[in-house]
């Protein structure tokens, strides 16, 4: 394994990745940036997901460009806005001292603030196919000067109905610009764009390993967002070695968390991105030295850190995407170590979870949270075993001259009893916690699902059947109660199979003006002026 100075960065951006706490590329890196920065060829990457990809065409980009020019040298394609976010903050946070302008741009976002933003001078634009394609349109984005195309989650793209996006695109950027395409799959689609859009390109597979580690034990919790930092407390508290890595969605959520995590005194530490470079190695060293025992963080502040014996990792936010959520968790499990990845969901996030399961390719069990009482007899436990291994293993001499004095006023119990009060003060009180309500989602039943395609579209029982199996990997065994209308459909399945269809149709998924969603009723008339509306 080579170090980052053997890649061929300068020294501005070796400096910016010291102070990450970047220390070794990963295998992907240490193939890509070289092949970027001493080549004229175009590139082709293909590895899981967690790899590091971004700082692969990252690093190079920012190398290359130097310094801000006015005009736009870069445009990072992604599937969703929640990557296009995540890519333009690692991208802004290996940039280091560079004054070079990084700007994401999105569906969702106010497009007055993105035409301000391109107005002024961006250098790298990292968006979704759908707003880029709006900009150009309006020409408010100019792909004239660009130097670098890059295609980052090609297969994604594809699966969400953006190929002809991407294409429109492609045919705006100039011929002499260098395109880089990276993907976890590569389908005859994706192939066929870099054959045709690409030059003398040269292929990279980082393909090893599963999407998912197996030696991390996965679970979930059902919980209200009150009760989560309860729920977090409970997890500590019943793993006597806990050393994990607590994933929160904002530095808002990492202060938050980490403050009451040490006001319950916990040894905690929060890590995000306005914490400052020297603060953030002192923080990782004392982390990975066991100072402390329990990181806050968010993504971003996350990528680079590389700890080998994580026990825990837990997802006080669901990710925002299945890609997210396997990185989050392959952070345990390492090096032939069991590990365990907690989420917490609250009850409207089940079929966001019933998503990242399936593309993920992964199986995520439901528990139920320890109780009060569990939490108070594995303390009681705990203790016991202690104050046996100081019997055996300390000298007590000091103490014996104390202990007479009290042996002769009060009985042995008595006395135990106070020094046990004395020193554990109330973390033995069942008043201290609260009870979490549990089980939220009933996952036993089924839904009706209402389909905007009838006879005179030509659907059949068949097509409706191959079309949710092909797309959503649903057994045609749990397809039930298919009902073809004139104008519309009906289908029954059980709950967490039809929150999966829903999650593919709500991600964008599509089949010309085919849409599936949750049905209000099941009488034909009272759907009939509805397909207009569906569609």
């Amino acid at each position: 394994m080579k170090n980052f100075s053997e890649l061929g960065l300068s020294n501005k951006t070796l400096s910016a990745l010291k102070k990450k706490g970047f220390e070794e590329p990963t295998e992907i890196q240490e193939q890509i940036i070289p092949a970027i920065l001493e080549t004229d060829r175009d590139v082709i990457g293909q590895s899981r997901t967690g790899t590091g990809k971004t700082a692969a065409f990252g690093l190079p980009i920012i190398d290359i460009l130097k310094r801000h020019s006015g005009s736009v040298k870069s445009l990072i394609l992604t599937p969703t806005r929640e990557l296009a976010i995540q890519v333009a903050e690692e991208i802004n946070s290996l940039k280091g001292k560079t004054d070079l302008r990084v700007e994401p741009i999105y569906g969702g976002q106010a497009i007055g603030r993105q035409l301000n933003s391109l107005r002024k001078g961006v250098d790298i634009v990292i968006g979704t196919p759908g707003r880029i394609l709006d900009h150009l349109r309006r020409h408010s984005l100019k792909l004239d000067d660009l130097s670098f195309l890059v295609l980052d989650e090609a297969d994604e793209m594809l699966d969400m109905g953006f190929l002809d996006d991407v294409k429109e695109i492609i045919e705006h950027c100039p011929q002499d610009r260098r395109t880089m395409l990276f993907s976890a799959t590569m389908p005859k689609e994706v192939m066929d764009i870099a054959r045709k859009y690409m030059k003398d390109y040269k292929i990279f597979r980082i393909t090893q390993g599963d999407l998912t580690v197996k030696q991390t034990d996965q679970i979930y919790f059902e919980v209200r967002k009150r009760d989560k930092f309860e729920a977090l407390c409970r997890i500590i508290d019943v793993n006597e070695d806990f050393y994990g890595l607590i994933f929160c969605r904002t530095k808002i959520d990492v202060e938050e968390v980490s403050n009451m995590l040490i006001e319950r005194s916990y040894e905690a530490r929060g890590l995000h991105g306005d914490i400052s470079q020297a603060q953030r190695e002192k923080i990782l060293n004392e982390f990975k030295n066991h100072k402390f025992n329990v990181l806050v963080a968010t993504d971003v502040a996350a990528r680079g850190i590389d700890i080998q014996d994580l026990t825990h990792v837990v997802n006080y936010a669901l990710p925002q995407d299945p890609k997210s959520y396997v990185h989050r968790i392959g952070r345990t499990g390492r090096a032939g170590k069991g590990g365990i990845a907690i989420t917490f969901i609250t009850p409207d996030e089940y079929r966001k979870l019933q998503f990242i399961k399936r593309k993920a390719k992964t199986e995520i069990r439901r528990e139920k949270l320890p109780s009060v009482k569990d939490v108070i007899e594995i303390r009681k436990s705990r203790v016991m075993n202690d104050i046996f291994s100081i019997i055996e293993n300390d000298n007590l001499n000091k103490y014996y001259d104390i202990a007479a004095g009290l042996l002769e006023k009060h009985e042995p119990e008595e006395i135990v009893s106070a020094l046990l009060k004395y020193s554990l003060r109330d973390t033995l009180d069942e008043e201290k916690y609260r009870e979490i309500d549990s089980n939220l989602v009933d996952t036993t039943g089924k839904t009706r699902l209402f389909v905007t395609q009838g006879r005179k579209d030509k659907l059949t029982k068949r097509k409706l059947i191959d079309f949710i199996r092909g797309k959503c990997n649903v057994p045609q065994s749990k397809i039930e109660d298919i009902k073809i209308l004139d104008n519309f459909s009906f289908v029954t399945l059980p709950f967490g199979d039809a929150e999966v269809v829903l999650s593919y149709f709500k991600k964008g998924g599509k089949r010309k003006d085919l849409f599936i969603t949750k049905a209000k009723g099941d009488t034909p008339a009272k759907k009939k002026s509805k397909r207009k509306h569906y569609k």
